[in-house]
């Protein structure tokens, strides 16, 4: 009960210490999450309620050029796939979603892995007693480079690894979103043709395809990013570890086993909520907004 008196100030010291001209000392409760309404409540009490939207630029930074990447990309190998099977392996055809989506995405990844780790840690970054404000998206970006120190050749960073840091996490990034994408489109597909089936038949307009795939997006957003949850849980905590040490000894294997020891199949799952209901509405969106936009395209080409 000794912490019974102490609230969660902003810019709180953790630990209960009352450390002169640090600000008040806060319960080690301050710090601990215990839901997303735990997280929400924190997070807007102690750093204020435009927190919640850290990150919003290197998501949007992220956004563009990953979609633009993605899509397209799934699209024409999806295609090439789904042609070769006809001619020369029918039984290929069932998996060209699932081909081609984990080659788009690992393309995807690769290219825009350094704005997805710059996001992740703005979203992490925990604000000081002096309140200093977040960095922005390419101060972070700069931060991982100069920050990092190897810890044996120190002079060397620079020369040998320095760039390379920026793609912190990226084996961990591909070991869930490959996962994801394949899941995904395995599950979009076919609901999708059903639902285009149910709704419109031969016939379809600008509303049915959105209401369509937007549908089809959504359930296959939920369903994959439940699926591959404990991969995104490894992700985030090699993205924001501090120790030198340890980044350079980390991967997705040791992390999960780490987890499972000390916080069972609970720390495995942990943001399975909120990742969810993140995930589904993004794909239905992503996916029926590309799909629209190439019925509009293809119906003027057409009319030309």
């Amino acid at each position: 009960q000794i912490w019974s008196d102490f609230r969660c100030y902003p810019w709180c010291n953790p630990g209960g210490l009352k450390l002169s001209g640090l600000g008040p000392s806060c319960s080690p409760e301050c710090f601990q999450y215990r839901g997303t309404m735990d997280v929400f409540s924190k997070i807007a009490r102690q750093e204020g309620i435009f927190r919640l939207w850290r990150g919003t630029a290197a998501s949007l930074a992220l956004a563009v050029p990953t979609v633009g990447i993605y899509l397209p990309s799934y699209d024409l190998l999806r295609n090439w796939i789904e042609e070769y099977s006809d001619h020369s392996y029918p039984k290929l055809r069932p998996y060209a979603p699932l081909i081609a989506g984990s080659i788009a995405r690992s393309l995807a990844c690769i290219t825009c892995s350094p704005i997805e780790l710059a996001r992740t840690r703005m979203q992490a970054f925990k604000q000081s007693s002096g309140g200093a404000k977040p960095p922005g998206m390419w101060k972070t970006m700069l931060g991982v480079l100069s920050s990092r120190q190897s810890i044996s050749h120190p002079e060397n960073l620079q020369t040998t690894r320095g760039y390379h840091l920026l793609w912190t996490g990226m084996g961990a990034q591909l070991a869930r979103d490959v996962p994801f994408s394949a899941i995904c489109w395995m599950v979009l597909e076919p609901t999708r043709r059903h639902l285009l089936g149910l709704l419109a038949g031969e016939q379809s307009n600008a509303a049915v395809i959105m209401g369509a795939n937007f549908s089809a997006g959504f359930i296959a957003g939920v369903i994959s990013s439940g699926a591959t949850c404990p991969l995104d849980v490894a992700k985030t905590r090699r993205q924001i570890e501090k120790d030198p040490a340890r980044v350079l000894s980390m991967n997705t294997r040791r992390i999960l086993l780490e987890v499972w020891r000390n916080e069972g199949i609970n720390g495995l799952f942990r943001g399975a909520g909120p990742r969810m209901a993140r995930a589904g509405p993004s794909v239905g969106i992503v996916v029926s907004s590309y799909e629209v936009v190439k019925h509009i395209m293809h119906r003027k080409h057409a009319e030309l």
